[in-house]
């Protein structure tokens, strides 16, 4: 013990007695010193005593769809941490196909008296879901903030990446390398992003390339969000003669190079590819992906701020925090057909 303490008073810069009435527990000591021999601690890699430990404010869960897609862990990455920071236990509920429904999951995580709740690309993504059941939960007094998706149904603070704006963003960016077939690779029609997409693609295709609105009809291709699914949708597009397709998600986008070369065709000599999320690792693909970034560590941590102020008392606005996107673009977009 006095090997110890001798080594915490050399870390923190005090007294081998001031370290013994900090980790007694005794007055006397000043707040600045107390987080030094605290911080002593940890750096030496004791444990603190139980009674000097930061008790947790509370659980938050955290209800995600499948970490397939890499852009739903780093979603969660940012939340946990933002939690963590102040002092909140974050609980990571995950959707899996055959698994717990959405449902199950809210009901577990209220069982077990949480102090608030995140969705991310949930039932509320979804325009044909029954939106009462935000309501049932609303009743049973825990505050929930909802990522990607907007229903004006429900009444709470809703946090959004601008789809609208990414597709403006990838559709210049393509039409100024020339490109003037364009297509568009997206999931279901039911979900709100992916309507909201759509409404931006085809503002972008009419005002950059003057098309009419059933001219960008034919270019719109809705497939699921997998990498399977941006293969097929790719391939129809490819067939109907685009030279660079817009996928709704980076993992899509990986499915249109896969159809792209399946044809014989390279990326981006001969077919572009843009995706949308800029999830880990994809600056590494071959070949490094052009994609627009969804704004993930300032929405996570929006959403965490404004869930904190629900469970605080003060309730944000119920509306939506809508976040611009940024396009990056690297090795998988090129100049278009004859264009040098």
């Amino acid at each position: 013990m006095t090997a110890r303490l001798a080594d915490i008073a050399a870390q923190a810069g005090v007294s081998e007695a001031t370290v013994s009435r900090v980790l007694n527990g005794k007055p006397g000591v000043a707040a600045a010193t107390r987080e030094s021999v605290l911080a002593a601690l940890d750096v030496l890699g004791y444990e603190r005593p139980v009674r000097l430990r930061q008790r947790s404010a509370g659980l938050v869960g955290l209800i995600t769809p499948e970490l397939d897609n890499p852009i739903f862990p780093a979603l969660a990455q940012v939340i946990g941490q933002a939690l963590t920071r102040q002092g909140y236990t974050p609980v990571l509920a995950t959707q899996t196909p055959g698994g717990s429904t959405e449902d199950e999951l809210t009901e577990m995580l209220v069982d077990r008296g949480v102090s608030g709740i995140i969705f991310v690309s949930g039932l509320h993504a979804d325009t044909t879901a029954d939106m009462t059941r935000y309501d049932q939960l609303r009743g049973q007094g825990v505050p929930f903030v909802l990522i990607n998706g907007f229903s004006p149904k429900v009444q709470a603070p809703f946090v959004s990446p601008d789809d609208r704006a990414a597709m403006q963003l990838a559709v210049t960016h393509l039409t100024a390398l020339g490109h003037t077939r364009i297509g568009l690779a997206v999931g279901p029609k039911r979900y709100v992003p992916v309507l909201r997409k759509i409404e931006g693609f085809r503002l972008a295709m009419q005002e950059r390339l003057g098309l009419a609105e059933d001219a960008v009809e034919e270019l719109i291709q809705h497939s699921l969000y997998t990498l399977e699914g941006g293969q097929a949708a790719a391939a129809a597009l490819i067939g109907r003669g685009c030279t660079a397709v817009v996928c709704a998600s980076d993992m899509m986008a990986l499915g249109a190079i896969r159809a792209a070369r399946q044809q014989g065709l390279r990326v981006p000599q001969d077919v572009s590819v843009v995706g949308f999320d800029d999830s880990p690792l994809i600056a590494f693909t071959d070949p490094p992906l052009t994609t627009v970034r969804q704004p993930v560590q300032a929405m996570g941590q929006a959403a965490v701020r404004t869930l904190l102020e629900e469970i605080g008392g003060t309730p944000a606005p119920h509306s939506e925090f809508v976040f611009h996107p940024e396009l990056v673009v690297r090795g998988s977009t090129a100049s278009g057909p004859g264009r040098v």
